[in-house]
């Protein structure tokens, strides 16, 4: 089995990453998945969430993504993202803030779309702050 896999992850207005990767951690439809080198053929959609990349010299890298789909193939991980932040970008008071927006937003709908709306927002929202918590777990900060 290789010790890598060519990784990629773009966004509708940039490339993000591109490199060498032993692990690709993303959050799919299904939940949680990790991707190496060796697996399985797959296409998913994403769900916003943190992404981890785990490069060859074992260093670590966190994004958001605020959804999009992922493509592994034996060559290689293709990312498209609609949006991708690095994590350590992210301003947590900024994003603690949507979150309380979002929420009361799905509190006072008026009709079935801005509810909809609402809550797609509150799960981004979310998402992004638990992606930029993590981080700070992660560097005891």
């Amino acid at each position: 089995m290789a010790a890598s896999v060519h990784c990629e992850i773009v966004s509708a207005s940039e490339s993000i990453f591109q490199g060498s990767v032993k692990m690709l951690v993303i959050t799919g439809s299904t939940g949680e998945m990790g991707i190496m080198p060796g697996h399985a053929a797959l296409l998913s959609d994403l769900k916003p969430g943190p992404v981890r990349i785990i490069k060859t010299d074992d260093t670590e890298e966190v994004y958001f993504l605020s959804g999009g789909y992922v493509e592994v193939q034996p060559s290689g991980i293709a990312v498209l993202a609609d949006t991708a932040i690095r994590a350590d970008n992210i301003d947590e008071a900024a994003a603690a803030q949507a979150v309380k927006d979002a929420e009361n937003d799905v509190g006072n709908n008026s009709g079935d779309i801005e509810y909809s709306k609402a809550a797609s927002m509150l799960a981004e929202a979310t998402a992004q702050l638990r992606t930029v918590r993590a981080l700070k777990k992660k560097l005891g900060k």
